[in-house]
């Protein structure tokens, strides 16, 4: 039987992606805002509930590379149901969750779904025509960030109406439709790696994020110079080091050393950490900032849902730069997209820093950030999904994701100890700790733009369903493929 002829159209895989993303994506912010509800609803302490965003940050982690490697191994398709059903089974556990316990058991079963985005770019990448492929990829993970940033809008709101079990129910009945639909209109994917999943390799993965991102996450909490903090940081790069090795003499890795040692990879992940450091520290810090009243000198007074509209332009410039990025690359290529963005998200920490004392321009300051991120993160997105072979989409674009991740979760502890260390007389943080914290994100963004120009230069278009073949074959280390029209060589021109 010819297959094509029953599969079905990539356009009707592109929605059923999308549902499955944008709840994913408001599952990793919308619990933020509203910590202190869940907090007293619970009947815990602060320090416990923090536990909530530390359990589905700790069990993403993990889980996005392992199921995005399983999924280039035995099918985009079947694992990315299963991630659906991870989101939907924890959501409903913790909309009924009555203690902290089983709350945090429902946020790590909801980590499971850190899969999504990687498997879904590898469905892309498999079922698209190749001239598709870098506008919706583009705009997939445009509308990634979109989800994070609208969870920050829309969880006052659900709260204050409905209550903020409905902050897990919503995304409930979005990842159900979402599995149902995709059993239904997803195909399978015929691309598949061969091999099997590196247990021990995938052991010290997760040892060394897990020691990692406590250590950063409850630094703050427990003393950066404390015993505690300290262990957990030697113990992450003594097993990090273990696992590099492990992983670079196996034959069947979990994670390729050579492909994230392609340049082209190493360079992009390193721009994905970078805006992880400021994207998220923004997401933590500017709702308390303008929370904050005048009283202090600084901040609005703004209530969660107030604040939460301040931010709104953020997502909304970045889902109209997100539906332009595809055509931008092609035209100019993904490597400058992604530069002009970087260059472009300076801007807003530049405005924060020293012109956070009117509403307007606050307005501004998150516009010209959706703006840069929109950009950015569409263009780094393509680069990683187009510079590795088609069976290994998922598991480079996890490693994508994890790196984003510890990216944020440095931001947001480097804001927070900067902030928290400039207290003024009555206990609340001073406006110099947010003025310093803001340059330094900034310059977070400098290192951004420098790091992007290292990606080597676009050549030639050649992913996607139904490609031609190029006509000279690539060695592996040059095996460099970018979206935006082009192939990127292991070395720039």
């Amino acid at each position: 039987m010819n297959t094509q002829t029953t599969r079905a159209h990539h356009q009707v895989t592109f929605v059923v992606l999308v549902v499955g993303v944008i709840a994913y994506a408001l599952l990793q912010s919308l619990v933020t805002p509203v910590l202190p509800v869940i907090r007293e609803a619970l009947g815990t302490t602060e320090g416990n509930v923090t536990w909530v965003l530390t359990a589905y940050l700790l069990s993403a982690s993990i889980f996005t590379p392992i199921m995005g490697r399983l999924g280039d191994m035995q099918g985009k398709k079947k694992y990315f149901v299963i991630t659906l059903m991870a989101l939907a089974l924890g959501s409903a556990l913790a909309a009924l969750a009555t203690s902290l316990p089983v709350m945090i058991i429902a946020r790590v079963i909801q980590g499971v779904g850190g899969g999504v985005l990687p498997l879904a770019f590898g469905i892309i990448r498999d079922e698209f025509p190749a001239g598709k492929v870098p506008g919706a990829v583009g705009l997939l993970a445009s509308l990634s960030a979109i989800g994070a940033g609208l969870g920050i809008v829309l969880a006052g709101p659900i709260d204050s109406i409905l209550g903020y079990q409905w902050l897990f129910w919503i995304p409930f009945i979005m990842i159900a439709a979402a599995a149902v639909a995709a059993i239904i209109l997803v195909p399978e994917s015929e691309s598949r790696e061969a091999g099997r999943i590196n247990w021990f390799t995938a052991a010290l993965l997760s040892t060394w994020l897990i020691t990692l991102l406590i250590a950063i996450s409850q630094g703050s909490g427990w003393g950066w110079t404390s015993p505690a903090v300290i262990g957990l940081f030697v113990v992450a790069v003594a097993v990090g080091v273990v696992w590099v090795i492990a992983e670079a003499r196996s034959s069947n890795p979990l994670i390729d050393m050579k492909m994230m040692a392609t340049r082209a990879v190493w360079t992009t992940n390193l721009v994905a950490f970078l805006f992880g450091v400021s994207m998220y520290a923004i997401y933590s810090a500017l709702p308390r900032f303008l929370q904050t009243a005048p009283d202090a000198g600084y901040g609005f007074g703004a209530t969660v849902t107030h604040s939460g509209v301040m931010l709104l332009p953020q997502a909304a410039f970045m889902f109209l730069v997100g539906l332009t990025t595809g055509r931008l690359a092609q035209r100019f290529g993904s490597k400058r997209v992604l530069v002009a963005g970087s260059v472009v998200s300076v801007i807003p920490f530049v405005i924060l820093a020293f012109a956070h004392d009117q509403q307007w321009t606050i307005y501004i300051a998150t516009a010209v950030s959706g703006i840069g991120f929109g950009l950015a993160f569409s263009s780094m997105s393509n680069i990683i999904v187009a510079s590795v072979r088609q069976d290994q989409t998922g598991v480079a674009s996890g490693m994508n994701a994890n790196i984003r991740t510890i990216g944020g979760a440095v931001g947001a502890a480097v804001m927070s100890s900067i902030v928290t260390s400039q207290l003024s007389s009555t206990g609340v943080p001073s406006e110099s700790g947010y003025t310093i914290g803001f340059i330094v994100l900034g310059g977070a963004m400098v290192l951004c733009v420098i790091a992007g120009l290292l990606i080597p230069t676009i050549k030639k278009h050649v992913v996607g369903r139904h490609m031609e073949e190029p006509e000279v074959p690539l060695r592996h280390a040059e095996f460099a493929l970018v979206a935006g029209g082009t192939v990127v060589g292991d070395e720039s021109e």
